[in-house]
């Protein structure tokens, strides 16, 4: 609630915002391997229903806005060999102010660079 205050503050001075990072939540089912895990953190109801609110109060999930098709994630757990076979979730994000919804361009994940059990997420808006 606080950071949503402070955001919506924000937005007031500067309209034109993209919040960008590893908000530890999938959203939809299409954002999470096997969407049956509806008791894990991450995939909580209540998590869910935060950032469902948080893309109402006006931001764009920049990805997805672009994005329709599943099986596309930014991070993988280190066990099982998750990432090769492709078991991940995504939680990281590029949330995009409604005003620029209009110059989101492109948006995509890295999977390929392996520097972590995350991988890069990219946005580019036109101007």
């Amino acid at each position: 609630a606080e950071f949503q205050e402070y955001v919506n503050n924000l937005k007031k001075e500067i309209p034109n915002l993209i919040i960008c990072g590893d908000y530890n939540i999938c959203h939809e089912e299409i954002d999470i391997h096997n969407p049956k895990m509806k008791g894990v953190s991450g995939f909580l109801p209540v998590e869910r229903e935060w950032i469902g609110n948080f893309i109402d109060s006006g931001f764009i999930d920049s990805f997805r806005y672009l994005n329709k098709e599943p099986d596309h994630y930014s991070w993988w757990s280190y066990r099982a060999n998750a990432r090769n076979n492709n078991k991940g979730w995504r939680i990281d994000y590029h949330m995009v102010s409604a005003p620029l919804k209009d110059r989101i361009k492109r948006a995509y994940i890295l999977p390929e660079a392996k520097h972590s059990d995350h991988c890069p997420i990219v946005v580019e808006l036109d101007f």
